[in-house]
């Protein structure tokens, strides 16, 4: 519907061993595509928006795959280029009650790390687009990455385009090379509209804390980052408390520069997949953006499809519109 959002990065495959097995015990191994950016794009087109991909993945059956899921699920995949080259891989052992899950990648040297800006067509994905979707896994891989991120984020500024970015921190990457994450991230953050992140995420940007707590840090964080970058207009987050491994409690925020909302807290209880969630969040604040939302029907929006995709398989949620729209947190019978 409408003019297209157009989702940049880099496409993977997640393996991962059946019924919560370690990786010592494993005999075979499920395969789930994913990736930030190719989850929100999914997400985003199974609530019915237009949306384009850009990026570049490896020009074999992997990469075949990864593709596939995209295109199934209606996201304009012609601006994704391919090119030899290795698929980035991560494997997850799912947790269980007391247990974490955890993550190990095998991504270095992708044909996506390994990618020069050249090779994306990033002027035609974001011909007539009406808002830019990145973030910060893209330069936590390397200098090539932060090269591919400036050029992307380049582009869409000299197309009048809004940028969204989701801060996603990955510590692991970063620590992989000689890296400056709170000055890159900065420098990319200084560029969007809507900023998906917490108030540890602004601490990293910022090299400061916060003061209080709960939605005063929270506000106090806020309102640091709307000074220090002056094109910023919304903050997205939630606040996730661990119970058990398949039992969290979730709120939502949204704070714009003239208001917040926060969400009560929900119990979303026999989890099924944890990956993806925070993903489906951004998705849910950008629909609601998309429809001319306020700070609560964002807030609400994105808190509804991270929990509904608490309860779907794979790193990428499917909910579409009618589902979102009839959410309750507290389930319901079988809808006939």
């Amino acid at each position: 519907m409408g003019n297209p959002v157009v989702c940049f990065g880099e496409l993977l495959l997640r393996l991962t061993p059946p019924a919560s097995q370690l990786m010592v015990q494993a005999d075979s191994l499920e395969l789930h595509p994913g990736g930030a950016e190719g989850n929100v794009a999914v997400a985003l087109a199974s609530l019915g928006h237009t949306v384009r991909f850009a990026g570049l993945v490896s020009d074999n059956p992997l990469g075949d795959r990864a593709v596939a899921a995209l295109r199934g699920a209606g996201v304009d995949t012609r601006f994704l280029a391919r090119a030899a080259g290795r698929m980035g891989l991560y494997f997850m052992e799912d947790g269980a009650g007391p247990r974490p899950s955890m993550i190990t990648y095998d991504r270095a040297g992708s044909a996506f790390a390994e990618a020069y800006p050249a090779a994306i067509n990033f002027d035609g994905a974001l011909d007539g687009a009406r808002l830019f979707h990145t973030g910060g896994i893209t330069p936590a891989l390397g200098p090539k990455g932060v090269a591919l991120a400036k050029a992307a984020q380049s582009a869409a500024l000299a197309a009048g385009i809004p940028i969204c970015f989701d801060g996603n921190y990955r510590g692991a990457l970063w620590s992989s090379w000689d890296s400056n994450p709170g000055a890159i991230l900065r420098e990319l953050v200084a560029d969007a509209t809507i900023l998906i992140g917490n108030h540890r995420d602004i601490s990293l940007l910022l090299a400061r804390e916060f003061s209080g707590d709960g939605a005063d840090r929270r506000r106090e964080a806020a309102e640091a980052a709307f000074a220090a970058f002056p094109k910023l207009e919304l903050i997205a987050s939630t606040a996730r408390h661990l119970v058990t491994s398949d039992h969290h409690r979730i709120a939502a925020r949204v704070d714009s520069r003239r208001a917040a909302h926060q969400t009560d807290e929900i119990d979303v209880t026999g989890i099924v997949e944890r990956i993806g969630t925070g993903d489906a969040f951004a998705a849910g604040v950008i629909h609601a953006w998309l429809e001319g939302g306020d700070e609560r029907a964002m807030a609400e929006a994105g808190l509804a499809l991270t929990a509904l995709k608490h309860t779907i398989p794979g790193d990428m949620s499917l909910v579409n519109r009618t589902t979102l729209e009839s959410f309750s947190a507290s389930g319901g019978d079988v809808r006939r």
